[in-house]
């Protein structure tokens, strides 16, 4: 838990650097098409240094976010036999991927909208969202609003209670970094058992 709390504090201190929201853009976009760890790790952190930037940093993870969803479409539209299969390998959820795909043709739409506002990987809807040839269209629109909904309603908790929350953060972050962990990890097996 030290090394989390490190971690925390350093991006505390980074959330005044010039080139945090390019950061943060970086991570958000990776996310949703490959990379494991979701922007609220940089996103808390930076809106309770600067507060008075949350709506700013809720937009470049929801603009970022969908962009990255969109080039996760593409991985699974044009490549998933090279580059996706990959992606779905590493996460250990081939298996669960090929069982999905039923799901996904009834409840598309609403897959893409719960899983763009929980802590459910993303990335595996995105490159399914391509695999199983959704809507472009209705995709981008859906992960406007699921990430919209999921970093705006974040940035607007934090902004009216930041200072709380700040302090409930420091009093229980191991508790809550033990939370977080469980989450994510509960969202794949999730996936897996599908």
């Amino acid at each position: 838990m030290k090394i989390l709390r490190s971690l925390y504090n350093w991006t505390l201190t980074k959330a005044e650097h010039k080139y945090s929201s390019w950061i943060l853009s970086i991570v958000s976009f990776a996310e949703s098409s490959f990379f494991p760890i979701p922007p609220d790790i940089l996103l808390i952190p930076m809106i309770i240094a600067k507060r008075v930037n949350a709506w700013v940093y809720a937009f470049i993870c929801t603009f970022s976010s969908v962009l990255g969803g969109v080039f996760g479409y593409a991985i699974g539209y044009f490549f998933y036999n090279s580059i996706g299969i990959l992606i779905i390998d590493a996460y250990h959820l081939s298996n669960s991927f090929n069982v999905f795909e039923s799901y996904y043709n009834e409840y598309g739409i609403l897959i893409v909208l719960g899983a763009g506002f929980t802590p459910f990987p993303f990335k595996f809807i995105t490159i399914a969202s391509g695999v199983f040839n959704l809507n472009i269209f209705l995709f981008i629109i859906t992960a406007i609003i699921a990430r919209g909904l999921r970093f705006y309603l974040l940035a607007g908790l934090l902004f009216v209670f930041g200072e709380k929350i700040k302090i409930l953060i420091d009093k229980y972050f191991n508790i809550l970094a033990i939370l977080f962990f469980i989450l994510l990890i509960g969202s794949v097996l999730l996936i897996k058992f599908i």
